[in-house]
Formats: C-alpha cells, structure tokens, sequence
C-alpha cells in the first residue's frame, strides 16, 4: 500500500500544481485510495459470511432461509425487507424484518436450527 500511495503521490508533485490545490488533489486521493481499500476488505468479509452460511447449511446446523421463510408466512404473512444470518449468546439465528400485512414491521428473530420463533419485536 505504501509504495502504492507514493507513486501516486510522486505523479501528483510532477504535475504542475502549485500550493493548495496541490495538498488538496493529494487529500483527495489519499481518501479515495482508503475507501477503494476498505471496500475490498468489506467485500472479502461478506464472501465469508456466505461461505460460512453455506458451510452450515450443508452440515446441517442450519434449516435453509427457503424454509424458514415458507414456515414464516404462515404465521406473518407480509413482505420480507431484510435477513440477516447472526449468532446470538452462542446460537445461529435468522433476523428477519418483515412488513406485515397489517401494516406493522417486525423484527422476528428464528432459530436457525430448529425454525422456532424466539422473538417478535415491533419496530416503531
């Protein structure tokens, strides 16, 4: 990453610029380089959560979001806005927000082994 910024840094000083607008061009990249760089290790994390997420799927310490979710509109029927695969006090869990059509959105938490609902949380 070093040499990397350096470089950039060195085409910035042979480019004719002269005080501020120099130090701002360098800040400017400087910030870009940072979030294209953060933005890789985000990437990389979320390839392992979905690795991960499959691993426990196919040993079975999880039932599929597929059928947690035929399981969960039978109880709130609705539209599902977000899921997310988390680990709670040491279980595997679904968080799922839903909009129900009731007009109210819940924050239903499943056991991502069993399917049972653990809680049922109203946001408002």
């Amino acid at each position: 990453m070093g040499r990397l910024m350096r470089r950039l840094v060195g085409r910035l000083d042979s480019s004719g610029y002269t005080g501020d607008m120099k130090q701002l061009t360098k800040f400017v990249v400087r910030i870009l380089l940072i979030i294209f760089l953060l933005g890789q290790g985000f990437a990389a994390l979320a390839d392992g959560d979905q690795d991960e997420a499959r691993r426990l799927l196919k040993s079975g310490d999880i039932l599929s979001l597929e059928l947690i979710l035929e399981k969960l509109r039978t109880i709130h029927p609705g539209k599902i806005l977000e899921v997310e695969l988390e680990t709670e006090s040491g279980n595997i869990v679904y968080e799922i927000e839903t909009l129900g059509d009731d007009g109210i959105v819940r924050e239903l938490i499943i056991d991502a082994r069993t399917g049972d609902l653990l809680e049922n949380k109203q946001d408002h």
